[in-house]
């Protein structure tokens, strides 16, 4: 017990300090600003913009949406894109040679990963409030549906991030980790309504995480009128939840024996591999 308390202690230790050399370093800095710029400056060009029927403006309707996929994106890709890399660098190597390294390095990634995706939700939502005066979320209990969503999209995104970028043995492959993310945002109901698919893609769409993110971020900050336009009218707050808890739990299951087959697998002649593939590749 002591042993255990002890590598959550190293690793909680070790996700202050990766935090604070991220924020001295300009590409970790650029790695997370580019993405919050570009949804902010997406909804001051929305700013204006009405959508026919709706009680608010169209900026209104996609600013929770996009802080939804914030979560989801900065949670997975976060953790993709470390372990792609740790395992290149021989970061994963170091840890896996040291007693408890392995649950000290992930707890460390996860920590600091989850500081950034809440300083990106609060940037956007102070962004937003004050570009959008149509937001109905002045109340506690809208509050508290805020945060319940933003902590349940935290805590299964980043175990979801870890079993794929277990499965993602090289910086290159990232793109087939990125590339289905971005898919479903274009399904997921994120900049226009989900009811205006097909109801195939409808059924495809609320398969994932994106759009029950979106869904939660929308019910906790936008009038109840606007639930007319969702599936069924209605914000569906306990199946979002469910859903959610679903990819958790099921990423939580899969996390530590992929990460545990992929922590076997490291050697230093694997990460020489890598290093001498990358160099080639990149000149």
């Amino acid at each position: 017990m002591n042993t255990a308390l002890h590598e959550y202690k190293t690793g909680w230790k070790r996700g202050l300090i990766e935090t604070r050399i991220s924020l001295t370093s300009v590409s970790d800095l650029m790695g997370y600003l580019m993405p919050m710029a570009i949804a902010v400056l997406v909804l001051v060009f929305m700013r204006g913009a009405e959508f026919e029927g709706a009680p608010v403006s169209l900026g209104s309707m996609n600013m929770p949406s996009l802080i939804g996929m914030n979560v989801v994106f900065g949670g997975i890709m976060g953790i993709v894109g470390t372990l792609s890399m740790d395992r290149t660098n021989g970061t994963l190597l170091r840890a896996k040679s040291m007693p408890g390294g392995m649950t000290g390095y992930l707890i460390g990634h996860v920590v600091s990963t989850a500081m950034f995706v809440l300083a990106s939700v609060a940037v956007m939502l102070a962004a937003g409030l004050v570009l959008f005066d149509e937001l109905d979320f002045d109340s506690p209990d809208r509050w508290l549906l805020f945060l319940a969503v933003v902590v349940m999209g935290i805590v299964t995104t980043l175990p979801l991030g870890a079993v794929l970028g277990a499965l993602v043995n090289n910086p290159k492959n990232m793109g087939l980790v990125m590339l289905p993310v971005m898919g479903s945002v274009a399904i997921s109901g994120i900049f226009y309504p989900i009811t205006a698919l097909p109801d195939w893609l409808q059924a495809i769409g609320q398969a994932f995480p994106m759009y029950w993110m979106g869904l939660g971020m929308r019910h906790a900050m936008l009038p109840d009128a606007m639930a007319a336009v969702e599936i069924g009218g209605e914000w569906r707050t306990v199946t979002m939840f469910a859903v959610l808890a679903a990819w958790a739990v099921a990423s939580l299951a899969l996390a530590p024996k992929l990460l545990r087959r992929m922590a076997r697998r490291e050697s230093g002649s694997a990460v020489a591999e890598r290093r001498a593939e990358m160099q080639k590749q990149w000149g």
